[in-house]
């Protein structure tokens, strides 16, 4: 047995006898585990070279997310973020979809983006996977979307040899002339900030979960337009999406800009 697994259970305050430790798949950041003691069931997430408060800025936005009442998430029991000993000890959560999980999914994602922060972005750096997101608090969503999340991506892909040439001047001339494209003053929605179809699950009685979050206030079209570039999600989501909080009138202008942002920080996550 990973000692270290041990360790999380007491922390989480379980000190009754592991019976049943399964690895799980579908993570490539993340050591994964099913755990069964006499006593509960728990999902634990293991990194050995976890970057800096990891683990607590990922407990922090699910806990955001659940304070809202909008939208399950895994409960968190506990944490740590010591060097070369990061986990995450989750509530289990397994479950069979249904016919209406995915409808549930986008009206109470609808739901949650009804939730309203006082700025844009977030009180501190975060991750998307391992990739540090620059972060900071504006009242301006375009300065946001401008300085902490194009220019940060724009100037890590220079770096790394990702963004070079024609489509570096283009980049450049593109935000540039943002203030086309991206709203300014727009509502400070509570978003998940990482919603791809990897990123929810099912609970039981079909109920949807919010999984692996990189939390962020901003415009809820942002979260919207990632979760159409990858696929994973149904014409029975976004029907219940638009009938609790239709899309507003700019969207279609200012998605394929919001997706941009996504394709590099894509490349770069899995470098």
């Amino acid at each position: 047995m990973n000692p270290l697994l041990k360790e999380a259970v007491k922390q989480a305050g379980d000190e009754s006898s592991i019976y049943k430790i399964k690895r799980v798949a579908g993570g490539s950041i993340n050591e994964s585990y099913f755990v069964k003691t006499d006593r509960n069931n728990y999902f634990i997430k293991y990194h050995p070279n976890a970057p800096n408060r990891f683990f607590e800025l990922e407990a922090k936005g699910l806990q955001l997310i659940k304070d809202t009442n909008t939208i399950d998430v895994p409960k968190v029991i506990a944490y740590s973020d010591q060097q070369e000993r990061a986990y995450l000890v989750l509530e289990w959560v397994s479950g069979q979809e249904h016919k209406d999980t995915e409808r549930l999914l986008g009206e109470r994602l609808a739901s949650m983006h009804c939730h309203k922060g006082d700025k844009h972005g977030f009180s501190s750096n975060t991750y998307v996977g391992t990739l540090s997101q620059v972060n900071g608090l504006y009242t301006s969503w375009q300065a946001y979307y401008r300085e902490c999340r194009l220019y940060s991506q724009l100037e890590l892909g220079i770096q790394r040899n990702q963004i070079t040439g024609k489509r570096r001047r283009q980049l450049n001339k593109l935000i540039d002339k943002l203030d086309l494209f991206v709203p300014d003053h727009v509502t400070p929605s509570y978003l998940h900030g990482d919603l791809w179809g990897g990123n929810w699950i099912v609970g039981s009685n079909g109920s949807p979960f919010l999984i692996d979050p990189s939390f962020l206030f901003g415009d809820r079209h942002f979260e919207l337009a990632f979760t159409e570039l990858f696929g994973g999600f149904s014409n029975s989501f976004y029907q219940a999406y638009e009938e609790r909080f239709p899309v507003s009138s700019y969207y279609e202008d200012c998605k394929a800009i919001y997706q941009l942002y996504y394709l590099p920080e894509w490349w770069s996550s899995k470098q």
